[in-house]
């Protein structure tokens, strides 16, 4: 079997992180990885400004990179990098000749798919391929160190029962801080998932055992998977859109695989809390709010039923508050997700 490795990167309208993120992968000390970019229909020209920079016509705008991580994507890497460019249909039939002269691998999904379906496309493209170890799914708003694949890839290779490993993620804007420690908890009872980065005496550390004992799923901003978890478990789930998709991942590969975390895989990480849930309600955008509330209640009926009660009652409550904050719009949002009853939720802001 090869040992190759694939990156997955899913951008939308998020050229600028993308083009940072991608100077950092192609530093990576890896002996042999392929880079896959899938655009989940942008609208803001991000395929056209990647293909520039590959191409060496577009550089990294700086100003915005934090100082203490220039390291990682300057000077930029030699220029131009081959590339290929498919659509979904293309991707999903393994591409063709090009495909395999690109080092980078760029993919039009044709529609914003979410952030399983726009992956899936570029796991479909790799099992089609066949030619892989590894997948790496890597958020576009991120840096990562140039070991960071590498260490991932020994984890996984300590342990057969391992099937999907977690980095250490810090905060890209305080990279002294844990942001997560391979991935999250997740409360049954309230429906919540919480980042792992647990405030500890100084100079006590966590093994990898007592973290990857702790942990409910593997944060989706850098998982590794191996190539026996996909083609065993299969794909993500569609479903869900936006949140979920990785702990619902995780609940289907339940007795068959273990989470492993490798400490030495550093990722920089920009946006604070992905998972987004727990700031200030008024901040929240529309299409946060919704699939977060829908998913929240449809992963509870499909993998712990038993909860689902508790969930109803939270968003009840949810509902008198967003009356109290004059979010209306939001109460009657939450009320036709209760009563089954399908709305204009689905919008992609």
């Amino acid at each position: 079997m090869t040992e190759k490795s694939y990156v997955l990167i899913l951008n939308w309208n998020g050229w600028q992180d993308t083009i940072e993120c991608l100077e950092s992968v192609f530093r990576l000390e890896h002996p042999s990885f392929q880079v896959v970019v899938l655009d989940n229909d942008s609208s803001d020209g991000s395929l056209d400004h990647i293909r520039a920079w590959a191409d060496g016509a577009l550089k990294v705008d700086e100003s915005g990179v934090n100082p203490k991580l220039t390291r990682l994507i300057s000077p930029p890497v030699k220029k131009p990098i081959p590339y290929a460019l498919l659509d979904k249909t293309q991707a999903e039939a393994g591409g063709g000749v090009d495909a395999d002269e690109g080092k980078l691998i760029l993919i039009q999904t044709g529609d914003n798919l979410g952030f399983a379906g726009g992956n899936n496309v570029g796991l479909r493209y790799i099992i089609k391929r066949g030619d892989y170890s590894y997948v790496w799914l890597l958020n576009n708003d991120t840096v990562v160190e140039p070991g960071a694949l590498s260490a991932l890839t020994r984890r996984v290779d300590d342990k057969k029962e391992y099937g999907i490993c977690g980095s250490t993620v810090m905060h890209y804007h305080q990279p002294d801080q844990i942001q997560a420690l391979g991935g999250a908890t997740y409360n049954k009872v309230l429906g919540r998932p919480k980042l792992f980065a647990p405030a500890l005496p100084q100079g006590r550390k966590l093994t990898p055992e007592e973290v990857e004992s702790r942990l409910d799923y593997v944060y989706g901003a850098s998982m590794l998977i191996t190539r026996d978890w996909l083609s065993e478990i299969g794909l993500m789930s569609e479903d869900y859109f936006l949140y979920f998709e990785e702990l619902d991942w995780i609940r289907e590969a339940k007795g068959r695989y273990i989470m492993a975390w490798a400490e030495a895989s550093v990722v920089y990480h920009k946006r604070g809390v992905s998972i987004g849930i727990n700031r200030d309600i008024r901040k929240r955008s529309y299409t946060c709010d919704y699939y977060y509330a829908r998913n929240r209640l449809a992963f509870t009926r499909k993998h712990i039923p038993i909860y689902t009660p508790f969930i109803y009652l939270l968003l009840i409550m949810d509902i008198f508050r967003r009356i109290a904050k004059g979010q209306l719009e939001r109460a009657w949002m939450i009320l036709y997700l209760l009563l089954g009853i399908k709305e204009s939720g689905d919008k992609h802001s």
